[in-house]
Formats: structure tokens, sequence, C-alpha cells
């Protein structure tokens, strides 16, 4: 409806495409690596994992021994795929 409406005034300003300041020099629709994707997916992991942390840390105080041996070994087993993606090589970037 507002397209009927309004005045309709294009130009070569308003129609072309914006990309930080300068003209674009490539398909928007070109695949991207799959080290985009990994990290992404690295990162994603890594974070959620980290989350869990903090309500453990909140009830630390009124935690029994097996809750807290329980978080360590989280924390060991999340150290452990740590050191693996990182001899993998997953974390390199050329």
């Amino acid at each position: 409806m507002s397209f009927l409406i309004v005045y309709q005034n294009p130009n070569s300003e308003k129609v072309s495409v914006y990309e930080c300041g300068f003209s674009p020099f490539g398909d928007s629709r070109s695949r991207f690596e799959v080290r985009f994707y990994i990290v992404a997916i690295l990162f994603m992991i890594f974070d959620l994992e980290i989350v869990f942390l903090f309500p453990w840390v909140l009830s630390l105080d009124t935690m029994s021994n097996l809750g807290f041996g329980s978080m360590i070994f989280f924390l060991f087993v999340l150290t452990i795929g740590f050191i693996y993606e990182w001899f993998k090589g997953a974390l390199d970037w050329e």
C-alpha cells in the first residue's frame, strides 16, 4: 500500500550496493570456506560449555563432594577436547 501512496524517486545513490564505503568486489553468493563453519561450531561448543560454569560457581559453597568432582571431570573432558582440537589443527588459520 505504501508503494502506491508514497512518491517514488530512486536515484543511483539510493539503489547502489553499500559495502563499507567502497564498491563491492565480488559476488555476494560466493561460497565460504569450511574453516569459517568449523570456527563457528567450535566457538558455539566451547561457549555453551563455559556457560555451565556459572551456576556451578554460584552454588560452590553449598555443593557436595560429588557435585564438585563431577564438575572437575567436566572441566577435564573440556580441556582434553580443546587440546585434541589444537593438535588436529582446527584452531590454526592459514
